[in-house]
Parts: structure tokens; C-alpha cells; sequence
């Protein structure tokens, strides 16, 4: 080591991040791939990895015809929680697909935005219970008391799922 100007680790931690430059591009080139489970892998380990580079091109994938794709999207982009997928989570909620609405709604509780709240309050009363539950965490999440109201009509739901996440979002509001 002496006399040279070699620093090994140096070197390795640039050949990671090569690594990681190249497997974002492969990963973001998948989100394109006719095959719809390669499309969930690539957005799932997308959001693991926490690119912002990720966001638009999971964005694009809510408009996938397969549930469960969206489904996938959703929660990475929910995990990346970059404000930029707000208004594309929003148009998500009235979905007709039970599983993209709780998608959805639990994405933007992760961005903890208040002005979701008044766009998931209906979703409180959905004849799903993930959806239910799903729209009792994220208003807990945001936080704000004038959601108390509503949350407390929950404890009083048939399922007990829903029950105790308005019981937990109510003990989170400000």
C-alpha cells in the first residue's frame, strides 16, 4: 500500500454505487415489462431501495391493468414518500378495485399531507374493512384532531381490525 495512491476502499464503494446506478436503471426498464410479476418485483425492490428517481416511474405504473401491479406501486411510493405522487395517489382512492383504494390510502398516510384527509374520510365508511382500516391509520397519521369525530364512529365497527386502528389513530391526533 505504501507508495501508491490505491485506496481499496475507495475503489469498492464506487464499484457499489456503479452497481446500484445500474440496478436502478435495470429495475426502472422492468417497470415496462410485459410480464406483470417482474413489473411488482421491480417496483417492490424500487421502494426498498428509496430512489427518488423511483416516483415518476412508479407513478406510471397506477394506470396498470393489473390490480395487483398497482397494488405494488402504491406501496412503494408510499414507502418512497416523496411528496410528487400526492395528486397520482389521490386519483387512486375511488378506484373501483378494493385493493387499490387501500393501496392508495395507506400511501398517503405515509406522506402524512394534510390535505388528504378530507379525501379519506369518505373511505371510513367503505364496504371493505382493509379499506376501513387502511383510512383509520393514515388519518392517524396525519395527525389532525378534526378527524376525531369520524374515528370514533369506528369503534364501534363489526370488525375488530378496523376497531383498533381508529383506537390507535385516535391516540395520534394533535
Amino acid at each position: 500500500m505504501h507508495g501508491t495512491d490505491r485506496d481499496p476502499v475507495k475503489e469498492a464503494i464506487q464499484r457499489r454505487e456503479a452497481r446500484q446506478e445500474q440496478n436502478i436503471a435495470i429495475l426502472i426498464r422492468q417497470l415496462s415489462d410485459q410480464n406483470p410479476n417482474l413489473r411488482a418485483r421491480s417496483a417492490e425492490s424500487l421502494g426498498k431501495m428509496g430512489d427518488p428517481r423511483a416516483v415518476e416511474p412508479l407513478m406510471l405504473l397506477l394506470d396498470d391493468q393489473v390490480s395487483d401491479v398497482v397494488w405494488v406501486a402504491l406501496r412503494a411510493l408510499g414507502t418512497l414518500r416523496d411528496p410528487r405522487a400526492f395528486e397520482p395517489l389521490i386519483g387512486c382512492v375511488n378506484s373501483p378495485d378494493r385493493w387499490v383504494r387501500q393501496g392508495a390510502v395507506w400511501a398517503l398516510g405515509e406522506l402524512r399531507d394534510p390535505r388528504a384527509g378530507p379525501v379519506i374520510v369518505p373511505l371510513l365508511y367503505d364496504k371493505k374493512k382493509g379499506v376501513r382500516q387502511a383510512a383509520a391509520e393514515a388519518l392517524g397519521k396525519i395527525g389532525e384532531i378534526r378527524y376525531k369525530e369520524q374515528l370514533e364512529i369506528l369503534l364501534d365497527d363489526d370488525e375488530l381490525e378496523v376497531r383498533h386502528a381508529a383506537r390507535d389513530a385516535i391516540k395520534k391526533l394533535k
